[in-house]
């Protein structure tokens, strides 16, 4: 049985990673009136009981392709709108989903931001709480020192846009809008601490042009 979804901010929560979609981590953001759900967790009673007691679900956020499991069932447990990137967007047919282009705003604190790459429609979610919180997905994972990088493998649909996407994020952001980082993946390397802290002087640090001569690692 998965274990209960822990803290990670005070209003943030992490579920065990979901089997169905290769160890995923998803995340649940309580706001007021609000709740996001960022990919999907491991979907069982348990985890339908703890989305009820935080209040329910209105928004489930797909970071990309590989987040997706049960997706029907969870939207019709919650009721929650479904949002992806267009690209995306056919890999759930008999869905009812709300789509977007480049951004899209979910709630005055959280934007959906196109990060193309590691999938066609890989995108990230930035949440302003916290001074910043930026959920990840798979286009920034930790690295064996718990630092976020993108990672290449045999399966990264277009490794330059992911590293244009990088970039994107390093201009978007500054220390004071981005303090930390929840990653899709990888959580184990974080060896414990449950987020990337100083997250925008670890995003600023990765060398784009150095990227550029990586070999896929699997």
């Amino acid at each position: 049985m998965p274990k209960q979804p822990r803290a990670v901010l005070d209003n943030i929560f992490a579920f065990s990673p979901n089997r169905e979609t290769l160890g995923a981590t998803a995340y649940l953001i309580v706001e007021n009136n609000a709740n996001i759900l960022v990919d999907c967790p491991p979907w069982d009673e348990s985890t339908e009981e703890f989305l009820t007691q935080q209040g329910g679900v209105q928004w489930l956020f797909l970071t990309h392709r590989g987040g997706i499991s049960k997706v029907k069932e969870i939207q019709k447990a919650t009721g929650a709108q479904v949002v992806i990137q267009e690209w995306e967007a056919y890999l759930l047919p008999e869905l009812t989903v709300q789509t977007f282009e480049k951004d899209c705003t979910l709630s005055p604190s959280c934007q959906a931001i196109w990060t193309p790459g590691h999938s066609p429609g890989s995108s990230c979610l930035y949440y302003g709480g916290h001074g910043g919180v930026l959920f990840a997905g798979r286009h920034l994972l930790p690295n064996t020192q718990g630092e976020p990088m993108p990672l290449r493998t045999s399966k990264t649909f277009h490794w330059t846009r992911q590293i244009q996407s990088v970039k994107a994020l390093q201009e978007r952001f500054t220390s004071e809008s981005l303090h930390y980082i929840c990653p899709g993946a990888n959580t184990g390397f974080l060896r414990g601490k449950r987020v990337i802290d100083s997250a925008y002087e670890h995003l600023a640090a990765i060398d784009v042009q150095g990227l550029r001569e990586l070999e896929p690692v699997l």
